[in-house]
């Protein structure tokens, strides 16, 4: 029995997970306070986690029917992410693991979305395909055994993540904050193809696992400029509906590239912009038409949560891995290696007199 605490932004999720199945998720997001400035605080977001830790942990517990002495490990996410957000969740995860007299994992956060999907859908065929789309990282993984292998980056963003583009584009467009939904409801109105937006790095002698969405921020930019410049009306609609397609284009292709360069017939697509209707619809088409096997957790399992935190526990329990020792910390810019992360603290700097 797996309890998965995840803080690593602004969702303060709790998650329990009993061999490979899902049992309680419960999810507080402070996404209304940082609405007001445009984007995520980190101290808001700190404060927020510190206030719905105790309230998120029990609601799980209540779900799940369970009291705390029936835990059998706690798992949390110990990077990468904001620093004063992960340290709120180490730190009551740490509590938490030494009341109960269980042991502690420290996981990577990517790691985390990948295993989302196996709460949906079973264990991970080997080998699969995972692209990962959120605000922050967009990366292309070939994965074997989560838990038990290094994780092989096929590609990764050289700038601008995906979700980044949507969020950053929907403010200069007049959209709220979140970007990604909001393009997402503005585009069922608008026509893909009334704007001719660029598809970066899918010329030929471009890295084909890469990406980069700044360019791709700049020209939606630069057309929002024009219009505003000549005193047109702006057609939302279109220009996010060509924004989405654009990003659903080049987010597919190179998946599905992917997996036929290496051989693969499973293609599993997680992250907060696996949500989005285009991205799905899209890679549905091209998976069925290039024979391969779409997974997609549901919408709940996309965005940050506790659950997914939890599964990664429960494999990394199953597998015997190591537990972390209590001393462990946080590493926010941790890079996606293997699932288990544990960093040691770092030691005290001691003045030289």
């Amino acid at each position: 029995m797996v309890l998965g605490i995840e803080s690593s932004c602004d969702e303060t999720g709790a998650g329990i997970v009993r061999d490979g199945r899902l049992l309680a998720h419960v999810v507080a997001s402070s996404m209304d306070e940082h609405a007001l400035f445009g984007g995520v605080v980190p101290e808001i977001a700190a404060r927020a986690h510190l206030q719905a830790f105790n309230p998120v942990v029990r609601g799980a517990l209540e779900q799940a029917g369970l009291r705390l002495g029936q835990i059998d490990a706690v798992a949390v996410t110990t990077g990468p992410g904001l620093s004063g957000a992960l340290q709120v969740g180490l730190a009551g995860a740490k509590t938490l693991a030494y009341a109960a007299g269980v042991p502690l994992y420290g996981v990577h956060h990517l790691a985390g979305h990948v295993a989302a999907d196996t709460l949906e859908h079973g264990p991970l065929p080997t080998p699969c395909v995972v692209l990962i789309v959120s605000g922050g990282h967009t990366s292309l993984l070939l994965v074997r055994d989560l838990v038990r292998e290094p994780i092989l980056h096929l590609g990764d963003t050289l700038d601008d993540a995906a979700g980044e583009c949507f969020d950053k584009v929907a403010r200069i467009m007049g959209l709220s904050y979140p970007g990604g939904p909001a393009v997402d409801r503005a585009a069922r109105d608008g026509d893909p193809r009334a704007v001719d937006f660029p598809r970066p790095l899918t010329r030929p002698g471009d890295d084909p696992y890469a990406f980069s969405f700044s360019g791709l921020k700049t020209a939606a930019a630069r057309w929002v400029e024009k219009h505003r410049a000549q005193g047109l009306d702006l057609p939302v609609a279109d220009g996010a509906a060509a924004l989405q397609e654009a990003v659903a284009d080049v987010l597919t292709r190179k998946a599905l590239a992917a997996c036929t360069a290496y051989d693969v017939k499973t293609l599993i697509v997680v992250g907060g912009v696996a949500a989005n209707s285009r991205v799905r619809g899209l890679a549905e088409q091209r998976c069925a038409a290039a024979g391969v096997e779409l997974r997609v957790p549901p919408m709940t399992l996309c965005t940050d949560n506790g659950a997914m935190i939890a599964a990664v526990g429960d494999l990394l329990v199953r597998s015997g891995a190591e537990p972390a020792p209590l001393d462990v910390s946080i590493d926010p810019s941790a890079p996606l290696e293997y699932a288990s992360l544990t960093p040691l603290p770092v030691p005290p700097v001691r003045a030289a007199w």
